[in-house]
């Protein structure tokens, strides 16, 4: 009997990770030997191995499909595959583990000879380093990342993808990894921060594409022209886009996902108001019931129209851009102008203010005032006196209208009304329509 720790992961941590660690116990088991396995993934790590369990075991198995430090195994037969191989070839995998520790038979080694070559070609390969992003940082971003890790291993390359989203950057990429990329593959629906790439040939796609055409994606980022890589004068890369999710589709899904949680946090609060104090809540002061009420509707709800506007214009304009994006959607909001109206402030604060960028020149020693008080400054007042008196009179009467017409649909014509809100929902999939249903 052989002494088997493993670690099995996959960028969710969820799925193919706890898939494989069954496959590897219940194998082992059968095959008459004793394994530990570990788990990781965003979830974090599970059944960590000891340093008693890396010394008593005879060989490592590596079931990952994202990097995963080894260190600690030094002196240890290791043997690496990915999650997909553990949980359909499980048995070959152990034996192909087993052949490399002391006393192991040749003809298991022969057997798994193609995987062998597959790891070998792998490190021969391209080195690309990604980051995946959606507005949640959930769904899209994980299956996107996993898409282009088999692409890469496929294609004989290898890639380390760092996700992002609204719980934060996971696996994030080290400079050293970066320095060593020969491409940069960006797969992403909100705005990221590309300053860290300066002198990498970028790509640049959505999450979608990455998905369904990881090939593609990687083969599009390493036939990127060696001129792409070049450093522009302040110091930015240049990048290579696919038109499609790009501009002002990419703007509004940045103002989304800094919106979402201010939504998730507002209505949760709401829904627990209402089950504690019921439907009029809010009409008690001095209740537990009230408090949650103020907190969810009469705080987070009034906020979120501000923070979809304030980052649609960071997205746009970067930093100058958020004060009067902020105030534009406070404005929206108080204004009646509501989540429509935010868009708009958004979007006219964002390209207002970059705009004002391009067009002001001050000398040399003036130009630190520029993003801290003159573009603050002109945008947001620019965008106030353009809510009050443009853009927030017609567009509280379409979002009056609108209102009351879906007011309009309860009762009989309920029915009805669930299938917009489902329509709404389905028909873009995660996009500005559906979060506004």
């Amino acid at each position: 009997m052989k002494h088997i720790i493993a670690i099995t992961s996959c960028p969710t941590g969820i799925a193919h990770t706890l898939l494989a660690a069954e496959a590897l116990k219940k194998a082992a088991a059968h095959m008459g030997h004793d394994i530990k396995v570990e788990t990781q993934g965003s979830v974090g790590t599970k059944n960590a191995l000891t340093a008693a369990d890396i010394a008593r075991a005879d060989v490592v198995i590596l079931a990952t499909d994202i990097r995963t430090d080894t260190s600690r195994f030094a002196g240890k037969p290791t043997y690496e595959t990915a999650t997909s191989d553990a949980i359909r070839n499980t048995k070959a995998v152990i034996e192909a583990a087993l052949a490399l520790t002391p006393g192991g038979a040749p003809a298991q080694v022969a057997e798994v000879a193609a995987p062998a070559a597959v790891v070998e070609a792998a490190s021969a390969g391209k080195r690309l380093v990604g980051i995946t992003a959606c507005p949640t940082g959930i769904a899209h971003t994980f299956m996107a990342a996993e898409a282009l890790q088999k692409a890469a291993k496929a294609l004989g390359h290898t890639i380390r993808v760092e996700t992002q989203g609204s719980v934060g950057a996971k696996t994030p990429l080290t400079p050293e990894e970066i320095a060593a990329a020969d491409a940069v593959v960006i797969a992403a629906e909100t705005k990221v921060d590309l300053s860290r790439f300066a002198g990498k040939p970028v790509f640049s796609t959505s999450t979608k594409h990455a998905m369904k055409a990881g090939k593609e994606v990687i083969e599009t980022a390493l036939a990127q022209p060696a001129e792409s890589a070049a450093a522009t004068a302040t110091g930015a890369p240049k990048v290579a886009t696919q038109k499609q999710r790009t501009g002002p589709y990419k703007h509004l899904m940045t103002g989304v996902s800094y919106m979402l949680p201010l939504v998730i946090a507002g209505g949760l609060a709401i829904a627990l108001a209402f089950a504690i104090g019921g439907i009029h809540a809010g009409d008690h002061p001095g209740t537990l019931a009230a408090a949650l009420s103020t907190i969810g509707g009469g705080t987070a709800f009034h906020l979120f129209v501000a923070v979809l506007s304030g980052f649609i214009a960071f997205s746009i304009a970067d930093r100058p851009g958020i004060a009067p994006g902020l105030v534009g959607g406070m404005l929206a909001q108080s204004l009646g102008a509501g989540f429509l109206g935010g868009i708009a402030s958004g979007f006219l604060a964002g390209y207002l203010t970059k705009f004002l960028a391009d067009k002001i020149r001050l000398p040399v020693n003036l130009e630190g005032l520029k993003p801290v008080l003159i573009l603050p400054f002109l945008s947001t007042i620019s965008v106030g006196l353009l809510m009050i008196y443009v853009v927030a009179p017609p567009v509280q009467g379409m979002n009056n209208a609108m209102n009351a017409w879906l007011n309009g649909l309860q009762g009989a014509n309920a029915l009805l009304l669930g299938v917009i809100l489902g329509g709404m929902m389905a028909v873009d999939m995660g996009g500005p329509i559906n979060k506004a249903a």
